[in-house]
Protein backbone atom coordinates (compact mmCIF):
# COMPACT_ATOMS: atom_id res chain seq x y z
CA UNK A 1 0.00 0.00 0.00
CA UNK A 2 1.92 2.87 1.01
CA UNK A 3 5.68 2.70 2.38
CA UNK A 4 5.38 2.73 5.94
CA UNK A 5 1.78 2.50 7.02
CA UNK A 6 0.74 -1.64 7.36
CA UNK A 7 -2.15 -2.92 6.26
CA UNK A 8 -3.27 -6.33 8.47
CA UNK A 9 -5.02 -8.70 6.20
CA UNK A 10 -6.94 -11.74 7.57
CA UNK A 11 -7.27 -13.95 4.31
CA UNK A 12 -8.66 -17.60 5.02
CA UNK A 13 -10.87 -20.33 3.43
CA UNK A 14 -12.48 -22.19 6.47
CA UNK A 15 -15.40 -25.27 6.03
CA UNK A 16 -16.70 -23.55 2.71
CA UNK A 17 -16.41 -20.06 4.11
CA UNK A 18 -14.02 -17.56 2.13
CA UNK A 19 -13.30 -14.55 4.55
CA UNK A 20 -11.39 -11.46 3.58
CA UNK A 21 -10.69 -8.77 5.72
CA UNK A 22 -8.29 -5.80 5.71
CA UNK A 23 -7.85 -2.82 8.09
CA UNK A 24 -5.16 0.14 7.70
CA UNK A 25 -3.14 0.11 10.72
CA UNK A 26 -4.99 -3.00 12.23
CA UNK A 27 -7.82 -0.19 12.62
CA UNK A 28 -9.68 1.02 9.89
CA UNK A 29 -11.42 -1.78 7.90
CA UNK A 30 -10.68 -1.66 4.66
CA UNK A 31 -12.92 -4.74 3.32
CA UNK A 32 -14.52 -7.17 4.93
CA UNK A 33 -16.08 -9.93 2.97
CA UNK A 34 -17.50 -13.01 3.77
CA UNK A 35 -20.32 -15.66 3.39
CA UNK A 36 -21.03 -15.08 -0.49
CA UNK A 37 -20.14 -18.11 -2.95
CA UNK A 38 -17.87 -15.48 -4.53
CA UNK A 39 -15.58 -15.53 -1.17
CA UNK A 40 -15.81 -19.23 -1.16
CA UNK A 41 -14.61 -19.67 -4.67
CA UNK A 42 -12.05 -16.33 -4.58
CA UNK A 43 -10.74 -18.11 -1.34
CA UNK A 44 -10.71 -21.19 -2.13
CA UNK A 45 -8.71 -20.10 -5.39
CA UNK A 46 -5.76 -18.32 -3.21
CA UNK A 47 -5.51 -21.78 -0.91
CA UNK A 48 -4.85 -23.57 -4.22
CA UNK A 49 -2.59 -21.10 -6.08
CA UNK A 50 -0.44 -21.01 -2.60
CA UNK A 51 -0.34 -24.45 -2.38
CA UNK A 52 3.05 -24.11 -4.16
CA UNK A 53 4.53 -23.30 -0.76
CA UNK A 54 3.05 -27.03 0.31
CA UNK A 55 3.48 -29.12 -2.92
CA UNK A 56 1.88 -32.03 -1.15
CA UNK A 57 -1.21 -30.09 -1.26
CA UNK A 58 -0.90 -31.15 -5.12
CA UNK A 59 -0.86 -34.76 -5.02
CA UNK A 60 -3.85 -36.56 -6.63
CA UNK A 61 -3.90 -37.86 -3.24
CA UNK A 62 -4.96 -34.72 -1.85
CA UNK A 63 -8.10 -34.81 -4.10
CA UNK A 64 -6.96 -32.36 -6.92
CA UNK A 65 -7.36 -33.65 -10.42
CA UNK A 66 -4.44 -32.91 -13.18
CA UNK A 67 -5.11 -32.64 -16.84
CA UNK A 68 -2.39 -31.72 -19.09
CA UNK A 69 -3.23 -28.80 -21.47
CA UNK A 70 0.65 -29.12 -23.67
CA UNK A 71 3.42 -29.76 -22.44
CA UNK A 72 4.13 -27.12 -20.06
CA UNK A 73 0.39 -26.61 -18.31
CA UNK A 74 -1.89 -28.19 -16.60
CA UNK A 75 -5.26 -27.88 -15.13
CA UNK A 76 -6.01 -28.88 -11.84
CA UNK A 77 -9.18 -28.65 -10.42
CA UNK A 78 -9.75 -28.96 -6.50
CA UNK A 79 -13.41 -29.55 -5.04
CA UNK A 80 -14.40 -28.71 -1.53
CA UNK A 81 -18.24 -29.42 -0.83
CA UNK A 82 -20.55 -27.19 -3.34
CA UNK A 83 -16.97 -25.30 -3.65
CA UNK A 84 -14.94 -26.09 -7.43
CA UNK A 85 -12.09 -24.63 -8.70
CA UNK A 86 -9.61 -25.00 -11.49
CA UNK A 87 -6.29 -23.53 -12.05
CA UNK A 88 -3.95 -23.64 -15.13
CA UNK A 89 -0.24 -24.60 -13.85
CA UNK A 90 2.24 -23.23 -15.87
CA UNK A 91 6.07 -25.57 -15.32
CA UNK A 92 9.55 -23.90 -16.16
CA UNK A 93 12.10 -25.91 -18.46
CA UNK A 94 13.27 -27.62 -14.91
CA UNK A 95 9.56 -28.53 -14.04
CA UNK A 96 8.87 -26.11 -11.27
CA UNK A 97 5.69 -23.70 -11.34
CA UNK A 98 5.89 -21.15 -12.62
CA UNK A 99 2.07 -19.24 -13.02
CA UNK A 100 -0.83 -20.36 -11.45
CA UNK A 101 -3.78 -18.97 -13.67
CA UNK A 102 -7.53 -18.45 -13.33
CA UNK A 103 -9.28 -17.11 -16.31
CA UNK A 104 -11.39 -15.74 -13.97
CA UNK A 105 -12.03 -14.46 -10.31
CA UNK A 106 -14.24 -11.82 -8.46
CA UNK A 107 -12.27 -8.68 -7.09
CA UNK A 108 -13.90 -5.80 -6.02
CA UNK A 109 -14.60 -2.49 -7.80
CA UNK A 110 -16.14 0.39 -6.77
CA UNK A 111 -18.51 -1.60 -4.66
CA UNK A 112 -19.23 -4.54 -7.01
CA UNK A 113 -17.66 -7.61 -8.15
CA UNK A 114 -15.81 -7.94 -11.38
CA UNK A 115 -14.64 -11.12 -13.11
CA UNK A 116 -10.88 -10.57 -14.15
CA UNK A 117 -8.25 -13.06 -14.92
CA UNK A 118 -5.71 -13.69 -11.90
CA UNK A 119 -2.56 -14.78 -12.04
CA UNK A 120 0.01 -15.52 -9.74
CA UNK A 121 4.01 -15.76 -10.11
CA UNK A 122 6.84 -17.75 -8.44
CA UNK A 123 10.43 -18.01 -8.82
CA UNK A 124 13.80 -18.80 -6.50
CA UNK A 125 13.22 -21.60 -5.95
CA UNK A 126 15.46 -23.44 -3.24
CA UNK A 127 15.43 -26.49 -1.16
CA UNK A 128 13.30 -26.92 2.22
CA UNK A 129 13.05 -30.13 4.26
CA UNK A 130 13.15 -32.29 1.00
CA UNK A 131 10.37 -30.41 -1.40
CA UNK A 132 11.95 -27.50 -4.01
CA UNK A 133 9.24 -24.74 -3.01
CA UNK A 134 9.32 -21.00 -4.19
CA UNK A 135 11.07 -18.23 -1.77
CA UNK A 136 9.38 -15.47 -4.06
CA UNK A 137 6.43 -14.64 -5.71
CA UNK A 138 3.28 -12.39 -6.40
CA UNK A 139 -0.42 -11.99 -7.71
CA UNK A 140 -2.12 -9.72 -10.18
CA UNK A 141 -5.03 -9.06 -12.17
CA UNK A 142 -5.24 -8.49 -15.18
CA UNK A 143 -6.74 -5.34 -16.37
CA UNK A 144 -9.25 -5.43 -19.25
CA UNK A 145 -6.56 -3.18 -21.27
CA UNK A 146 -3.98 -6.37 -20.64
CA UNK A 147 -1.63 -5.08 -18.02
CA UNK A 148 -1.19 -6.65 -14.93
CA UNK A 149 -1.55 -5.02 -11.13
CA UNK A 150 0.00 -6.96 -8.86
CA UNK A 151 -1.52 -6.17 -5.82
CA UNK A 152 0.42 -8.59 -3.75
CA UNK A 153 4.64 -9.53 -3.54
CA UNK A 154 6.10 -11.36 -0.74
CA UNK A 155 9.47 -13.52 -0.12
CA UNK A 156 9.44 -16.88 2.11
CA UNK A 157 12.09 -15.66 4.80
CA UNK A 158 11.10 -18.72 7.28
CA UNK A 159 8.62 -22.01 6.40
CA UNK A 160 8.44 -25.18 8.47
CA UNK A 161 6.86 -28.55 7.53
CA UNK A 162 5.18 -30.90 10.05
CA UNK A 163 4.95 -34.52 8.55
CA UNK A 164 2.75 -37.73 9.26
CA UNK A 165 4.61 -40.71 10.69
Amino acid sequence: MMPGINAFVHDAYITGEGILHAALLGLVTLADIRGTPEAALGELMRFFAEAAWYPTRLLPSQGVRWEAIDNSSARATLQDGDTTVSLDFRFDEAGLIATVRAEARARTVNGGLVFAPWQGRFWDYELRDGMRIPLSGEVAWQLPDGSLLPYWRGRITNIAYEFAR
